[in-house]
């Protein structure tokens, strides 16, 4: 057995994974799994910078990881940082790799949307049988595609996400986010995600896999939502099967709730109620692009992939 850690930064939220590996199977055992929305990529879509404010929350964020890690006695040479979309758009990144690196002692990494999109394959299905899955990998600011079967066989990483989409589209200039969206506004994201599938469509095929795999938390809230749960249950959520009518109604739904109605449901994390719509938005799109019946939701994603990672080369 070895223990690894993994921490995924995204534009949304940041996200610890430490786990045990059994060297026999080589699948993981989780020890320590978190969250904190800490919308990093606040404002980075429209100023192109990290926040001072958006920095600090991530940095609170990484000294309790930091403890964590300790506590379960991982070593730096198994810890690895993966930094996505807001730190690769960001003139001031620099700001963001010195503060992690003094407070977890490892050195973040800011992959390309190509590297984010294996390692997002790699968690989601390391566990599933043989198939031809299209994984898609729905962010705050970037949307992964990867199609292939054991292996990649192509990926694209596109610029939609549901924190970007929301602040190009839902934002005012106040901060205010629209409540609910307009007819208008749904409309110009809608325009936004098909121009964006036109893009991977250019490297990844969209229609050829057996099954459709969803990632991240606008899929598995929008799961949850569509099963109804009363409380959020990644057990009953992970490799659930969800309908594009179910999808469909569910998107519907919340984009035409007003903050209030959001936040009232029991599955939604409080970080997740302003975005959420955008988010849905983008899964049903998805789904109808590809043609896809259903669509399974993994728990399992980047974060793993990660982890996986440093578990192999351990």
């Amino acid at each position: 057995m070895t223990s690894v850690a993994a921490i995924d930064c995204g534009t949304n939220s940041i996200r610890l994974l430490v786990a045990r590996t059994d060297r026999d199977t080589g699948l993981l055992t989780d020890l320590d799994r978190r969250m904190e929305i800490v919308r990093l990529g606040q404002g980075v879509d429209r100023t192109g910078r990290l926040a001072p404010e958006a920095l600090e929350r991530t940095f609170a964020a990484c000294r309790a990881y930091a403890d964590a890690i300790r506590a379960h006695g991982v070593p730096p040479e198994r810890v690895r940082f993966v930094a996505t979309s807001a730190t690769r758009d960001a003139a001031n990144r620099d700001d963001f790799t010195r503060g992690v690196r003094e407070i977890l002692g490892v050195t973040p990494e800011v992959v390309t949307g190509d590297e984010e999109a294996a390692l997002s394959f790699t968690g989601a299905t390391r566990e599933l049988a043989r198939d031809t899955y299209l994984v898609t990998d729905i962010g705050g600011g970037s949307t992964e595609f990867v199609l292939g079967a054991g292996g990649v066989r192509a990926a694209r990483s596109v610029d939609i996400g549901c924190v970007r989409l929301t602040e190009r589209h839902l934002t005012g200039d106040d901060g205010a986010v629209a409540d609910p969206p307009s007819a208008a506004q749904a409309a110009a994201m809608t325009a936004d995600i098909d121009a964006a599938l036109d893009l991977a469509a250019e490297r990844v095929p969209l229609t050829e896999a057996g099954t459709l795999v969803g990632l991240a938390g606008s899929v598995t809230t929008v799961a949850a939502i569509a099963l109804g749960l009363t409380a959020y249950d990644p057990g009953a959520i992970h490799h659930a099967r969800i309908g594009v009518g179910q999808v469909g109604e569910t998107t519907d739904r919340l984009l035409a709730a007003t903050h209030a109605e959001r936040a009232a449901i029991p599955v939604m994390h409080p970080g997740r109620v302003d975005v959420i719509g955008a988010g849905a938005l983008i899964l049903r799109r998805v789904m109808e692009r590809t043609g896809a019946s259903e669509v399974v939701v993994s728990e399992h994603d980047i974060l793993d992939g990660i982890a996986y990672g440093v578990a192999d080369r351990a």
